[in-house]
C-alpha cells in the first residue's frame, strides 16, 4: 500500500507542475495537487521510515506548527505581489511549487504520525477551513486579483479566477476535511477497541 502511495504521489507532482501555467484555474489545480493530493500520499508512504520528518523531529514537526507553516505558505503565495513574482520568474515558480509540496508533506506527516491524534485531527480540520476561506475569497472577489497571468479555457480573467477559487475550495477543503475525519474515525476505533 505504501509503495502504491509513493508511486502515485511522485507521478502527481509533475502533473501538478504541468497544470500550473494553464491560467489561474490550472495554477490552482497544480497547487492543490501538490499540497492536498500528492503530499498526503507521500507522507503516508514515508510514515515510520527514515524519510518521515515527524519521526525524525517530533518536537519540531508537530501538527499545529506545521498547520501554521502551511497556512503561511498557501496564503503568502496568494498575495498579489508574490503571485506576480511567481508568474514572472521561473525560479520563483519553482520555489512556490516546491514550498507547497514541502509544507503539505510536513503537515500531513505531522498529522499522521502524531501520538496526540486530536492534535493531528485539529490541524487538518483547521487547514480545511482556511483552504475553504481562501478559495471563497478568491472565487468571490469582484475583480481579478492577479494580473499578467495567462487565462485558460478561453475564460476572461475574472471567470478563470472564479474557477480557480472553486478548484481550491473543492480540492483543498475536501482533502483536509476527509483526512481529519479519517483520523477521527481511526481514533474512535482505537478507543472502542481499548474500551472492550
Amino acid at each position: 500500500m505504501k509503495r502504491a502511495a509513493l508511486i502515485i504521489g511522485l507521478l502527481l507532482v509533475p502533473i501538478g507542475w504541468a497544470l500550473s501555467p494553464l491560467g489561474m484555474s490550472g495554477h490552482m489545480a497544480g497547487h492543490m495537487i501538490a499540497v492536498a493530493v500528492a503530499a498526503p500520499l507521500l507522507a503516508y508512504a514515508a510514515r515510520d521510515t527514515i524519510a518521515d520528518p515527524a519521526r525524525r523531529s517530533p518536537r519540531i514537526v508537530t501538527p499545529m506548527a506545521m498547520m501554521l507553516l502551511e497556512l503561511l505558505t498557501v496564503w503568502g503565495w496568494h498575495l498579489p505581489a508574490l503571485r506576480s513574482a511567481a508568474d514572472s520568474h521561473a525560479l520563483f515558480a519553482v520555489i512556490e511549487q516546491a514550498s507547497f509540496l514541502a509544507a503539505g508533506f510536513l503537515l500531513w506527516s505531522a498529522a499522521i504520525h502524531s501520538p496526540a491524534r486530536a492534535s493531528g485531527i485539529g490541524a487538518l480540520l483547521l487547514t480545511s477551513m482556511h483552504m475553504t476561506l481562501l478559495g471563497v475569497l478568491i472565487g468571490l472577489a469582484p475583480r481579478p486579483l492577479y494580473h499578467g497571468m495567462d487565462h485558460a479555457h478561453g475564460l476572461d480573467p475574472l471567470g478563470d479566477q472564479q474557477l480557480g477559487g472553486v478548484v481550491m475550495l473543492v480540492i483543498g477543503g475536501a482533502s483536509y476535511l476527509i483526512g481529519g475525519l479519517g483520523l477521527l474515525a481511526t481514533l474512535l476505533r482505537e478507543e472502542r477497541s481499548t474500551a472492550t
